[in-house]
């Protein structure tokens, strides 16, 4: 299978005052086996050509695209990575482009827009392959790789919005749970099977062993 072109030339450049507009993105995933969030989540970084150094995924946003477009581009031409991006941006970030930034001038100024990118696939080829490495990090490891200051405050903006989303998640499931009564849970066990035979003391065991979820069907 033939790997996508990836696009060239500035000719589609977007501009805002001479200051390039730039869009990328923090692709991620999330690993179940893993409990604290340094290794729970990990995220994609990719080598630059001609050097040492590791960045996100990002490029110019064209003037025939969005720029929630333009960074799903980026991720897949210099990743290899699709996935499903987060149209709530991270953050907007003001650097110059790597050949410009020894320069006392305001050439080669950029505007970065960075999204969050839940990452479904790892394509086995991609436009960029040759001149790039991917490379999947956790968190700490990730901070290490963080060249310019600008990157790691979106690093840092990226696991507030994560570490919010656990908490909200995590307090749906509690809502979930205590809306299921021990009278309805005994209900269901016995449509579910003739058979069961329900003791007070076995349940009362059961629920023993959940101290938080007698708390909140209590409170009700």
């Amino acid at each position: 299978m033939s790997s996508p072109v990836a696009r060239t030339g500035r000719h589609r450049q977007r501009y805002e005052n001479n200051v390039r507009l730039v869009s990328g993105c923090i692709p991620y995933r999330i690993r179940k086996d893993a409990s604290d969030t340094d290794h729970r989540i990990e995220v994609v970084m990719v080598s630059s050509p001609n050097r040492t150094d590791f960045v996100f995924p990002k490029g110019g946003w064209e003037d025939d695209e969005t720029m929630f477009e333009a960074a799903c581009r980026e991720a897949m031409e210099e990743a290899g990575i699709k996935g499903i991006l987060r149209e709530e941006p991270l953050g907007v970030w003001h650097f110059r482009s790597k050949s410009k930034e020894n320069l006392c001038s305001l050439e080669g100024g950029c505007k970065g827009f960075m999204f969050a990118l839940e990452v479904t696939e790892e394509l086995e080829t991609w436009p960029e392959r040759e001149n790039r490495d991917r490379i999947w990090l956790n968190i700490d490891d990730a901070f290490k790789f963080c060249r310019y200051e600008w990157m790691r405050e979106a690093l840092e903006k990226f696991l507030i919005v994560m570490e919010d989303e656990n908490k909200a998640e995590r307090l749906e499931e509690m809502v979930e749970i205590s809306s299921v009564s021990v009278s309805e849970v005994v209900a269901d066990c016995q449509i579910l099977t003739a058979n069961c035979y329900i003791k007070p003391v076995k349940w009362a065991v059961q629920w023993n062993e959940f101290p938080d979820l007698i708390f909140l069907e209590n409170s009700s």
